[in-house]
C-alpha cells in the first residue's frame, strides 16, 4: 500500500529548473569523487539479464523481477535487473580488475512490487560498484575504511551544493557513527528496527549499520538480505557477525532516517555455502554465478549501490523522491502532493 508523509510547512527550496541543474550537479561531482575515492572505472551495465543464470539480485527473496520473453532467442526469459551485485563480480573476473581497484555503473530498475511513497518509487536509480580486495581485508577494519571513503564524498558533495545554492546549508556531521545491529537492539530492546534507527540516527545524523541479514540476540534479523551477496554471517574481531551493513542519514526534511547505501564485503565460498544452508537455498549452488564462485573463478570483493534520487533528494532537501525522478505515482498521491507543495516531476 502506498503511504505519503506530508512534512507540516514544506516548501521546496529550489524550483523546477533549478532543480533539474541540481541534479546535474549533484551527479557529475558525485560519482567523479566516488571513482577517484575507491578508484573505480565506469563500465557499461545491463538493464537485464537472462532468466535462472542467477546473476540477479533477489534482494529480500519475495519482490517479483520484471520479465518477458526474447523472440529471436526462442521464448527464453529475461529479468529486468534489480540490482548488480552478482553481475559485477562476474564483471571484476572477466575484464581482469587488479586487486585495489574495481568499478562502478549506472544501475536503472524496475521494483514493481515496491510500496510507493515518499522514498519509495518503481523506478531505481543507483550507482552500484564493486572492488577486488585481498582475503586479508575480509575485516571490519577494512569495511570501515571503505565506509569512511564514501562518506567523505558525501560531505564534498553536500559542500559543493550549498556552494551553488546558498539557501541549502550543510548538515551532516563530520565523521559518520558505526554502530552493530546487535548493539542497536540492545540500545533499545523494545523497538523495532526502523524505530532503532530512527532514534539512533537522529542522534547521530550519520550512520553506519553493520550486520545486516543475519539473526541477531532475539533471534531476528535487523532487516533482510539476500545469502549469496554479502557476507552477513561471519563473526568478525568484534565476536559479532557481519561484514556488510547499511549507510543512514538524517533527513532533516521528513524527520526520519534514510538509507543511501547497501554495501558490504561479499562471501567468499565458506560463507555462500554457510549462507545458502541458513537460508534453505542450496539449489542456488547450479545456477552460473554460485557455481563459478564455488570453483574459485571470481575474485574477492567488496561493493555496493548508492541510491542517485535518494542522494539528490536528501541534498537538495526534497519532500518525495518524485521531485527528483519522473515515475508513476497513484493519483491520489499526485493530487494530496499537489495540495501540500510537493511538486512531483
Amino acid at each position: 500500500m502506498s503511504y505519503l508523509f506530508k512534512p507540516k510547512g514544506y516548501r521546496p527550496l529550489l524550483d523546477l529548473q533549478q532543480t533539474e541543474l541540481g541534479i546535474t550537479k549533484i551527479k557529475d561531482f558525485f560519482q567523479s569523487n566516488l571513482s577517484s575515492e575507491l578508484r573505480l572505472r565506469r563500465v557499461t551495465a545491463p538493464l537485464f539479464v537472462l532468466r535462472g543464470t542467477g546473476i540477479n539480485d533477489d534482494l529480500n527473496g519475495t519482490e517479483r523481477a520484471v520479465n518477458f520473453p526474447i523472440l529471436d532467442m526462442g521464448e527464453v526469459r529475461a529479468e529486468v535487473v534489480h540490482s548488480l551485485a552478482k553481475w559485477k563480480r562476474l564483471t571484476l573476473a572477466d575484464y581482469n580488475i587488479e586487486n585495489g581497484y574495481g568499478i562502478y555503473t549506472d544501475m536503472n530498475a524496475i521494483r514493481a512490487d515496491e510500496e510507493l511513497g515518499n522514498l519509495h518509487s518503481l523506478y531505481v536509480d543507483q550507482w552500484d560498484w564493486e572492488r577486488v580486495m585481498t582475503a586479508d581485508e575480509r575485516n571490519i577494519d577494512f569495511l570501515k575504511m571503505i565506509v569512511r571513503k564514501i562518506y567523505a564524498s558525501f560531505l564534498r558533495t553536500e559542500y559543493n551544493v550549498s556552494e551553488s545554492f546558498p539557501q541549502i546549508k550543510p548538515w551532516l556531521p563530520e565523521e559518520i557513527t558505526f554502530i552493530h545491529a546487535e548493539e542497536l537492539r540492545q540500545l533499545y530492546p523494545t523497538l523495532t528496527s526502523k524505530e532503532r534507527e530512527t532514534e539512533f540516527v537522529k542522534k547521530h545524523k550519520a550512520v553506519f549499520v553493520i550486520g545486516i541479514g543475519g539473526a541477531l540476540g532475539d533471534g531476528m534479523k535487523h532487516d533482510g538480505r539476500a545469502p549469496d551477496y554479502d557476507d552477513w554471517s561471519t563473526i568478525a574481531e568484534n565476536g559479532l557477525p557481519g561484514l556488510n551493513g547499511d549507510i543512514l542519514l538524517w533527513n532533516p526534511v521528513l524527520e526520519l532516517a534514510l538509507e543511501i547505501s547497501s554495501m558490504g564485503i561479499r562471501v567468499d565460498k565458506a560463507a555462500l555455502l554457510r549462507q545458502l544452508e541458513i537460508e534453505g537455498k542450496n539449489e542456488r549452488l547450479e545456477m552460473y554465478f554460485h557455481k563459478r564462485l564455488v570453483e574459485g573463478t571470481l575474485p574477492l570483493s567488496i561493493g555496493g549501490g548508492i541510491g542517485q534520487s535518494r542522494l539528490c533528494m536528501f541534498f537538495l532537501r526534497k519532500a518525495h523522491i518524485g521531485e527528483i525522478q519522473a515515475s508513476l505515482w497513484p493519483e491520489s498521491m499526485r493530487t494530496e502532493c499537489a495540495e501540500n507543495n510537493i511538486p512531483l516531476i
